[in-house]
């Protein structure tokens, strides 16, 4: 374990530089955060107060939710898919393979700190924020404990969504309009756009199954108490693990297929 952080840490390090050199871009993210949350926080009062109450989901804990969800959003913008479709396109992929290090986890180690710093940075500004003008609840000890593991199984799904969607790069030259339907259509089915316990009960059903709603739904309804007993909370985190198994194997195999695809021209 020690010697594996040793080997990642240089990347690791690298995106931390990064991200500390571009600090105009924490505070774009912290002003887009916030104002897509008021956006949200005032379209959905007004729904509850103008007409009948959605089911599914209390005011009281609405604007928590929109909040937390904008800052999931920004800890799950890793740009591993970018990143990857860059070192295709520009032929970096070949340096890339002959380093003795797992790329995935390379890949990981470069991202994962960015999002950090970023979600920390500039989602608590905006969490504090709102905190001013609204009463958000104060969850539980045992929930913000569910929560925790929440997040960590959602780390590592939205790399994996990310990932594969990079290694589309290996087949088509150009990527940014498959991440971009990738961005919009994960954001929707996650619940970061609209909460999915708003949706009819056979609709969330069924979105409850997909592994986007381990993203940004299930660590928020585990840390607002939206679940049933602790039975019912194992099987949220059972889903959420259940889909990061498999979406390593899934990712694991399409790696492989990708790499007999690989043509790099030049010397």
């Amino acid at each position: 374990m020690i010697r594996a952080a040793r080997r990642y840490a240089p990347f690791a390090l690298a995106g931390l530089h990064a991200v500390t050199q571009y600090r105009s871009t924490i505070v774009l993210s912290a002003i887009t955060a916030a104002a897509a949350t008021a956006l949200q926080v005032f379209l959905w009062r007004e729904v509850y107060v103008g007409g009948s109450a959605p089911a599914g989901l209390p005011f009281v804990h609405l604007t928590s939710y929109i909040v937390l969800a904008q800052i999931l959003g920004l800890l799950h913008t890793n740009r591993i898919d970018e990143l990857i479709a860059g070192e295709v396109y520009r032929g970096d992929i070949a340096v890339s393979l002959v380093r003795p290090v797992n790329y995935a986890l390379s890949c990981l180690a470069v991202n994962l700190p960015t999002a950090a710093v970023s979600a920390v940075l500039a989602g608590v500004p905006v969490l504090a924020g709102f905190s001013l003008f609204a009463s958000l609840p104060v969850p539980t000890a045992a929930n913000l404990a569910l929560f925790a593991v929440a997040v960590l199984l959602s780390v590592a799904l939205a790399f994996q969504i990310n990932f594969l969607v990079g290694l589309a790069a290996f087949v088509t030259t150009n990527t940014w309009g498959i991440r971009t339907i990738k961005n919009a259509l994960v954001a929707f089915l996650a619940g970061q756009v609209i909460p999915l316990a708003l949706f009819p009960a056979d609709v969330v059903t069924l979105l409850r199954l997909l592994p986007f709603q381990g993203l940004i739904d299930s660590p928020l309804r585990l840390l607002l108490g939206g679940y049933g007993d602790w039975a019912d909370a194992g099987r949220i985190l059972a889903v959420q693990a259940g889909w990061v198994v498999l979406l390593t194997g899934v990712m694991s195999l399409a790696w492989r297929r990708s790499l007999r695809k690989v043509e790099v021209l030049g010397g």
